[in-house]
């Protein structure tokens, strides 16, 4: 979900300074990284813990076995932020990613006692980092938060008629996700952190 939050900054948010203000290949660049500490890293990390069965399979559907690759990933998220820092690009880049860490650790923390939908937390996530950088940087997101409100739902609808999570577990990961990345924004930005 980092990467497509990621891809919309850059690319979704037209006119904004995110578009006109980054160069492609840079756009491209940070993507592709993201990609990469996000999706591919934490990918060969299930693949390694199900090779030395210590998951059962890659979906992670029996609860007890999230916790680990969820915090491992979380390290990944928060590697790149640290990456990421000195660096001269945006700083909702990097909130992005400190805030998708942030959930990621919430929510293997929450699984110790609680199954929660990681994709519903990945999904309010996106939501919430393009609510909060649209009212930052003053950019009128309508069309593209109804579109977001409407995939998070075929999400929703698609683990509960897997049956993979019950109605209160896709609620509260959109919530978690949502206001993680609405506090995160906020507090970097309310004390200039970036």
């Amino acid at each position: 979900m980092c990467s497509y939050g990621s891809l919309m900054f850059f690319f979704l948010l037209k006119g904004s300074v995110y578009d006109f203000m980054t160069p492609l290949k840079l756009k491209w660049i940070i993507s592709a990284m993201v990609f990469s500490f996000s999706f591919v890293l934490p990918v060969l990390n299930i693949y390694t813990l199900y090779k030395l069965k210590r998951v059962s399979s890659f979906t992670l559907k029996i609860q007890s076995e999230r916790t680990f690759p969820y915090i491992v990933t979380s390290c990944f998220y928060f590697g790149l932020f640290y990456l990421f820092l000195d660096l001269n690009i945006w700083p909702s880049i990097k909130i992005l990613i400190f805030g998708a860490g942030l959930a990621i650790l919430s929510t293997a923390i929450i699984n110790l006692k609680y199954k929660i939908s990681a994709h519903m937390v990945g999904a309010g996530g996106i939501v919430g980092s393009l609510i909060i950088v649209s009212f930052i940087i003053k950019y009128n997101a309508v069309p593209e938060l109804a579109a977001l409100f409407l995939l998070s739902g075929v999400i929703a609808t698609s683990r509960l008629y897997l049956k993979a999570h019950e109605p209160k577990q896709i609620y509260s990961g959109f919530f978690l996700g949502m206001s993680i990345q609405i506090f995160v924004f906020l507090i970097f930005y309310t004390f200039n952190f970036t």
